[in-house]
């Protein structure tokens, strides 16, 4: 069970990461560009569902690729320090307990409100560009999704193997990726789900800034 942990909080970290202020209002954007049209323009047009399925799936697997790559080197560099990981496990835990607190809005860090963004172009179904999209994504910095990746990292770099390591981000990436599909199979009914979720936004948040306490609490204490 203690083992398991780990894949338990990177699943749990991505779909939190998804229902996060960070990413869920911005899903109507990403779908717009995906698809090549705003939602309220795909009920006009009565868009294939497979077509946008797939669109979606090339976007997932984008930026899955690059969140793996960097578990799969997270995990080697922590297998490279060898005998003084128990040292980074203490920093490494101590940062997440920062990260927790800082989502919590206890400690803020202004460096960790800054946000990259990239610049889009519409997409007509090509999903080659979906794909490419979706590395962009990975490769944006947002307040949420930064610290709770970071974690996520940390716990990855502490893993035996790099198979293991591979796993927490894999799990990760899908615990985004889930949801982004099910939108996209009803996205019609986007707006009105986004309206629901809002009045949940701080709950969320510190959900997700309570799990990375423990986790990074649990890691210090050598729980995993």
């Amino acid at each position: 069970m203690i083992k398991n942990y780990p894949v338990f909080v990177s699943f749990i970290a991505g779909i939190t990461s998804f229902f996060s202020p960070c990413i869920l209002p911005l899903i109507p954007i990403y779908l717009s560009y995906i698809t090549g049209c705003s939602i309220e323009e795909s009920k006009e047009k009565n868009l294939s569902k497979k077509r946008v399925l797939l669109s979606s799936l090339c976007f997932i697997i984008g930026f899955t690729t690059i969140f793996t790559l960097l578990g799969a080197t997270s995990t080697f560099i922590g297998n490279f320090i060898g005998t003084r990981k128990n040292i980074f496990k203490y920093i490494g835990g101590l940062i997440m307990i920062i990260f927790g607190f800082h989502i919590l809005g206890i400690l803020k860090i202004k460096k960790l409100y800054e946000e990259k963004r990239i610049k889009m172009k519409r997409f007509e179904y090509k999903y080659i560009s979906a794909f490419f999209l979706g590395i962009g994504l990975a490769s944006a910095w947002t307040p949420c999704v930064g610290p709770v990746l970071s974690s996520i990292l940390i716990l990855s770099s502490m893993e035996e193997t790099v198979k293991r390591g591979i796993l927490l981000l894999f799990l990760y990436s899908m615990g985004i990726g889930v949801p982004f599909i099910l939108i996209s199979i009803f996205i019609n009914r986007v707006s009105d789900f986004l309206n629901k979720i809002k009045k949940h936004y701080k709950k969320i948040e510190i959900f997700i800034g309570c799990l990375l306490i423990i986790s990074g609490i649990s890691l210090i204490l050598k729980k995993f």
